[in-house]
C-alpha cells in the first residue's frame, strides 16, 4: 500500500511465473455501540488538546477508512461511517453567519490564531469549530508576511462547513474537506524538525520479508491454479502487512490521511472498488485489454507525491503564492529476487503502470471531488509546503510573529487516533499469456522542501499583499 522514499525505491520483484495480485485491506466490522457512546470529544486536559476525537466503535475513521484499537486498517462499513457522521453532526456548533458565505480569498492571521487559542486555554475552554476548521479554508493559495504588524497571513478559498456521509468536515458548497488546525500544527512541528532529522513525511505499508519468502515458494508450485482457493492461499502466505510512518506522529489525523489515501488508491488501481469518475479504469481492467502488452516486470508500485508549479514570490520575499494541483501519482516496476528481496526498476514511459499513474494524476481533481480523502491529502500537502516555507525562509522571525505556542507539544497537543500498524493482505489474480502479475506496495512521499527549490519572482504580488492587509479589529480571520 504505502511506502517511504527509501522503501519506495525497493518495491518489486521478479518471479519465474509473473503474477498479477494486489494486496489491500479487508473490511472489518465493529461491535455495536451502547446508546450514548457515539460522540466527538474535544479532550479538556493538560496540555490543551486540539482536533476532533471520534468516539465510535473500537477506533476512529478517516475518509472512509477505519483503524481499530489493534491498529488494523480496513475499509469502513456503511454502518460505522453513518455512526461517525451522526456523532460529528451532533457535535457541530452553529456557524456564524459571515463564515457561512463562500469567499474566494479568506485571510487567516497566524498571530491572531495563536492569540485566539491562548484565550481559550486561559479560559479553560475547548477549541471552537471555527478554530479547528481554520475558518473554512479549503486550500492555501497565498502566504503574506507583514513585519509592520508582526504577522503572517494565510489566504485561500473558504466556505461554511458540514459533515459528509463519511464523517469528514467539508465545505457546504464545494463538498471539499476544510483544512484542519491539528494538521497545520503537525506540519509546523514536522518542518521544524526536518532540517536536523533529514526525515521526510512518508507512509509505507509493505509485506514482511518472511511473508514474501513464503509467497515466493508458493509461486513455484506447479499445481497453482487461478481460483478462490489459490487467492486465499496467497493471502495467507503473505500475511499481515506492516505500516510504517515517518516525519509525523502515527497517531495524528495527518498520518491517518496518508494511510487512508494510499489505501484507497490501491483499491482503485487493483479494481477492489470502481472509480466514481469516468476516465480512470483500474490497472487490472487495463491489463485485461487484448491490446495491452504483458508487463515484463510484474510488480508495479504506485505512490503519491507533491505536484506544484514553481512558487511565486514578490521581490522582497513577503508575498508567496502556491500554484498547481498539489498531488501526482508516480510509479515504478520491479521484480522479485531471491529470498523475497524486492528489486526496483524505473517504469517505462509506455508501460501500463505508468499509464495508470498518469490517468490518476490527470483525473485527480475530479477524483478528489468524489472521494474527499484525496482532497484531504492535498490539504496536508499544502500545509506541509507552507510549513516548510515558514521554516526555510524564517518568516516568523522576519515578521516578528511568535508561533512558539503552536510548536510546544507540552502546551498544545493534537488529538490522538489509533496507531495504524497492519493491514490484512488481499489478492486479486489475473492470468495472461501464461503468466501472472502481483503488486504488493505503494506509498505517499511528501518532500515539501523540494517544492521550495523552484521559485519565480513576480512583482505584482506585492500589490496582492497590500490588499490582503485590511484586517478587522478583534478578529483572527477576514474576507
Amino acid at each position: 500500500m504505502c511506502s517511504s522514499a527509501g522503501s519506495a525505491r525497493n518495491a518489486a520483484r521478479r518471479i519465474e511465473m509473473l503474477v498479477c495480485c494486489a494486496f489491500v485491506l479487508a473490511a472489518m466490522s465493529f461491535p455495536q455501540l451502547a446508546n450514548g457512546q457515539g460522540g466527538v470529544a474535544f479532550t479538556q486536559q493538560r496540555p490543551f488538546v486540539i482536533g476532533f476525537v471520534p468516539v465510535v466503535g473500537a477506533g476512529g475513521a478517516v475518509g472512509g477508512v477505519s483503524i481499530d484499537a489493534r491498529g488494523v486498517v480496513a475499509r469502513s462499513d456503511v454502518d460505522q461511517a453513518q455512526r461517525l457522521r451522526d456523532a460529528r453532526q451532533r457535535a457541530l456548533q452553529e456557524i456564524a453567519g459571515d463564515l457561512q458565505a463562500p469567499s474566494e480569498m479568506r485571510k487567516i492571521s497566524l498571530r491572531g490564531l495563536a492569540a485566539a487559542i491562548e484565550q481559550r486555554v486561559k479560559a479553560g475552554l475547548p477549541a471552537t469549530d471555527e478554530l479547528q476548521n481554520l475558518a473554512g479554508l479549503t486550500r492555501i493559495e497565498f502566504v503574506f508576511v507583514f513585519p509592520e504588524r508582526g504577522d503572517i497571513v494565510l489566504a485561500g478559498p473558504a466556505e461554511g462547513w458540514q459533515v459528509n456521509n463519511q464523517g469528514c468536515v467539508v465545505g457546504i458548497k464545494s463538498g471539499l474537506p476544510v483544512l484542519q488546525l491539528d494538521d497545520f500544527v503537525v506540519a509546523l512541528r514536522a518542518a521544524r524538525q526536518q532540517p536536523a532529522s533529514g526525515e521526510l513525511i512518508t507512509c509505507s505499508i509493505d509485506p514482511t520479508k518472511e511473508g514474501l519468502a513464503r509467497f515466493t515458494r508458493m509461486l513455484k508450485s506447479r499445481d497453482l491454479q487461478v481460483n478462490e482457493a489459490t487467492v486465499a492461499r496467497l493471502e495467507e502466505a503473505v500475511g499481515p502487512q506492516q505500516v510504517t510512518l515517518t516525519g509525523v506522529p502515527p497517531s495524528t489525523h495527518f498520518a491517518q490521511v496518508l494511510v487512508a489515501a494510499d489505501f484507497l488508491m490501491k483499491r482503485l488501481a487493483m479494481n477492489f472498488e470502481p472509480a466514481p469518475i469516468d476516465g480512470l479504469p483500474s490497472y487490472m481492467e487495463m491489463l485485461q485489454d487484448d491490446a495491452a502488452p504483458m508487463p515484463k516486470n510484474a510488480m508495479p508500485r504506485w505512490w503519491m507525491a507533491p505536484r506544484y508549479e514553481p512558487l511565486l514570490k514578490d521581490e522582497e520575499g513577503l508575498a508567496w503564492q502556491l500554484r498547481g494541483p498539489g498531488v501526482q501519482t508516480l510509479t515504478e516496476e520491479g521484480f522479485l529476487g531471491r529470498g523475497g528481496a524486492i528489486v526496483a526498476r524505473k517504469a517505462q514511459e509506455n508501460s501500463l503502470a505508468k499509464k495508470w499513474a498518469d490517468a490518476m494524476t490527470a483525473n485527480y481533481e475530479a477524483l478528489a471531488n468524489e472521494m474527499p480523502i484525496f482532497a484531504e491529502l492535498r490539504n496536508c500537502m499544502d500545509l506541509a509546503v507552507v510549513a516548510a516555507l515558514l521554516v526555510k525562509e524564517d518568516l516568523p522571525a522576519r515578521a516578528g510573529c511568535d508561533l512558539g505556542m503552536l510548536l510546544e507539544d507540552k502546551r498544545i497537543a493534537v488529538a490522538e487516533y489509533p496507531v495504524p500498524k497492519t493491514i490484512d493482505s488481499r489478492a486479486s489474480l489475473i492470468r495472461k499469456e501464461g503468466r501472472w502479475v502481483i503488486s504488493v506496495s505503494g506509498g505517499v512521499e511528501l518532500d515539501s522542501w523540494a517544492v521550495l527549490d523552484h521559485t519565480e519572482t513576480r512583482a505584482d504580488l506585492a500589490d496582492v499583499r497590500v490588499k490582503a492587509s485590511a484586517a478587522k479589529e478583534n478578529r483572527w480571520w477576514w474576507d
